[in-house]
């Protein structure tokens, strides 16, 4: 690994991509930390100090994708959270709506629309994201229990709170314009980088936490422990991660225009987790609702009650056993809609390929269907036990609501990616000078 790193630095063209993508992460990393006007930042500090805690149970999904800066009301408070809703959004009515799909068919000029359509809907959600948060944070209600909570918002007049929301909603966009130039002019996918971004600035403090609260050896027992769970939990997210089962492809010789191709073998990789962290992130955001209709929830009734008790952290049973069933539900929702056997059993037979003991067409697509929904399953399985994990098994930790599972997810396959994108083009470049 750090003979690819030293290469890439020797490398001209890779390093200035490296650099314009450590330039965007800091650029990033400074607009998460500037309040956006309105705001009395000290008050914002002092209701921090005062009910972190509290307020991590739940608020913590959004606050994780927003680096902590959510908590903060910075001008990059909604992060990426807004253009990854968006984005799954559009693929998910991709399969439902006609002209989506045909788009899908046109190649880079319907990838280049459904973009579009991407940026649209992001600002949509950022102003109507960028609403809540201002409205709760007036109301006071972003920091329950905090005796200043109430004059987070000094001005509550209409051309603040309109000022509030225009600039999250402009900081939004300005994250979803770093993403690009990233994926555009620098290493790896810009949006996947600021996620990875984001939810790695919040372990440095939440290790921090879970030492100054430990009570055996000043909390370095706990720290040292929370450090070798999460090694053996990474060495199985990667093994996992990198896990795939190739289904063979041969493809007969054929002959296109004055071209005649041979005989030729590929194969099909399928993941054990196809379905990626999505799973995960659909599952949080629904059971983040009831949790936030209860504290909005101006009566003492027993439903408010109930869910506050049972229904709010990663420790609660009922939290647990929920969460598990979406998770499995939208893994094989989401590969169902991302992975068509129909689809690509009709570009094989287009192409003159089969897979060796099945007839091209429908018998093929019948076997690949199988092979998928077979496959899910363990995948499934593995995305709700490693989200759950380490919040169950951290729950008497002080501070440790910030290490989730969907942290320890997204870093690893965020920098597998990342490191298998370098080392492509490092060896593309080898290639090159090769040639010449």
């Amino acid at each position: 690994m750090f003979t690819v790193f030293v290469k890439a630095f020797t490398t001209p063209d890779l390093r200035k991509k490296i650099l314009f993508t450590l330039g965007m992460i800091i650029i990033f990393r400074f607009g998460a930390h500037v309040p956006i006007p309105g705001v009395s930042y000290p008050n914002v500090q002092t209701c921090i100090d005062a009910v972190e805690a509290d307020n991590s149970k739940l608020l913590g999904l959004l606050n994780l994708f927003s680096g902590g800066a959510l908590l903060q009301i910075t001008i990059f408070a909604l992060g990426i959270l807004p253009y990854i809703t968006a984005s799954i959004i559009i693929q998910l009515l991709t399969a439902v709506i006609p002209r989506l799909e045909a788009l899908k068919k046109e190649g880079q000029a319907g990838q280049a629309k459904t973009t579009q359509y991407t940026r649209y809907l992001t600002i949509g959600l950022a102003l109507l994201q960028g609403a809540g948060l201002v409205t709760t944070a007036r109301s006071g209600a972003l920091f329950t229990g905090c005796p200043v909570a109430a004059d987070i918002v000094p001005n509550k007049s209409v051309f603040t709170t309109a000022m509030m929301v225009l600039a999250i909603t402009a900081g939004t966009a300005c994250v979803m314009w770093i993403g690009e130039l990233i994926t555009d002019r620098g290493v790896g996918n810009g949006m996947s980088i600021l996620v990875f971004i984001s939810t790695a600035a919040t372990l440095p403090g939440a290790l921090w936490a879970i030492k100054q609260n430990g009570k055996i050896a000043d909390g370095w027992v706990n720290f040292a422990s929370v450090l070798a769970i999460g090694f053996v939990l990474v060495g199985l997210v990667v093994f996992v991660e990198q896990a795939q089962r190739r289904i063979p492809v041969q493809y007969t010789k054929r002959v296109i225009g004055r071209k005649s191709y041979s005989h030729s073998s590929t194969y099909i990789p399928l993941k054990v987790n196809q379905a990626g962290v999505i799973p995960v992130i659909f599952a949080s955001s629904l059971l983040y609702i009831p949790a936030l209709l209860a504290q909005f929830s101006s009566s003492d009734s027993g439903w408010k009650a109930w869910i506050e008790s049972n229904f709010v952290t990663g420790s609660d049973p009922y939290y647990v056993i929920t969460f598990f069933l979406l998770t499995v539900f939208f893994a094989f929702f989401y590969v169902s809609i991302t992975f068509n056997p129909d689809e690509i059993a009709e570009n094989m037979q287009k192409h003159g390929g089969f897979i060796p003991g099945y007839r091209a067409g429908k018998s093929t697509a019948r076997y690949l269907g199988y092979v998928i929904n077979r496959m899910t399953w363990p995948g499934a399985l593995y995305l709700g036990i490693i989200s759950l994990l380490p919040t169950v098994a951290f729950a008497s930790y002080g501070g440790a609501s910030q290490l989730s599972g969907i942290s320890i997810l997204i870093i690893v396959g965020v920098g597998l990616e990342t490191v298998k994108q370098i080392t492509s083009q490092l060896q593309q470049h080898d290639y090159s000078g090769f040639l010449r």
